[in-house]
């Protein structure tokens, strides 16, 4: 099987409140601690869908013109969201999810509303909508207003397209425990004055990898280029993934896609400005 199908992601919750703790480790890794998490978790449904257990991810970053989003991100800004649509297998057919991702010091809040591939991208571009026929709770219903509020609020635009693919373990024995392993990461510039489709939610030839040393910045992620969440239900970390983390001397590292894509394309190892972004300088006030 290599096809996610459309009741998998219907089962993916409208709102989740979680912890997220992100690791950056050796592909070698990933064998031993699937070895490690087989008592307590099994592969998820979309994992199960693929031969390999990886299965395609494929997320649309949006960010207002002079990328505030990103800057908050930048500035460690306890308090900040990201705006994204995600997209699953070839990304051409839907459902697709408009999510707002909210950090705060202490967890992270997920709000995601479903879009049938009809509504994409009009959801964008149509009048905000305070109702949905096709929501069948209060909480879907809520977060598509959310993003739409936020989108119109802030006058966002689409700025990079990421890929990767993701195996992903849950757990049988908590509420809710996940572990996913992310590997060969790519990103697409996507240009809303220069590109006939800046709205696409499919990979493709121009596609870059960035899962390479340079987006890291301490000497041990070098021979590093997976990134391992875990998640785990706020007040609720499983005994068995704090083992995990001992056992295998895992360090906690801070680590997002929207920044390290965005900056492997317009920054020289995220240190020298590279011209080509009509913002301006990406850091500057």
């Amino acid at each position: 099987m290599n096809q996610l199908n459309s009741s998998m992601l219907s089962s993916i919750p409208p709102a989740i409140e979680r912890y997220e703790l992100k690791y950056v480790i050796p592909y070698a890794m990933i064998a031993p601690i699937s070895e490690y998490l087989a008592p307590y978790c099994v592969y998820d449904n979309h994992s199960m869908a693929f031969d390999d257990r990886f299965y395609p991810v494929n997320s649309l970053y949006f960010d207002t013109v002079n990328y505030r989003f990103l800057k908050l991100r930048k500035w460690g800004i306890d308090r900040r969201f990201n705006m994204r649509v995600r997209a699953y297998g070839d990304g051409t057919e839907g459902p697709y999810f408009a999510e707002v991702k909210y950090k705060t010091p202490t967890c992270v809040r997920k709000f995601r509303a479903t879009l049938l591939t009809s509504e994409w991208p009009t959801f964008l571009k149509s009048a905000i909508s305070r109702s949905y026929a096709g929501a069948h709770n209060s909480k879907e219903t809520s977060s598509r207003a959310l993003f739409q509020q936020l989108a119109e609020a802030y006058a966002i635009e689409p700025k990079i397209f990421t890929c990767y693919r993701r195996r992903a373990f849950v757990s049988t024995i908590d509420e809710y425990a996940r572990v996913t392993f992310d590997i060969d990461m790519r990103y697409r510039p996507q240009d809303p004055l220069g590109s006939s489709n800046c709205y696409s939610l499919s990979p493709d030839g121009a596609c870059i990898n960035y899962d390479a040393q340079g987006v890291y910045d301490e000497e041990s992620h070098y021979s590093s280029n997976v990134i391992m969440e875990l998640k785990s239900s706020v007040g609720t970390i499983p005994v068995w993934m704090v083992e995990l983390i001992r056992r295998f001397e895992l360090k906690q590292v801070g680590f997002s896609k929207y920044l390290n894509s965005t900056e492997t394309e317009h920054f020289d190892n995220g240190w020298n400005y590279m011209a080509g972004d009509r913002s301006g300088e990406l850091l500057q006030l």
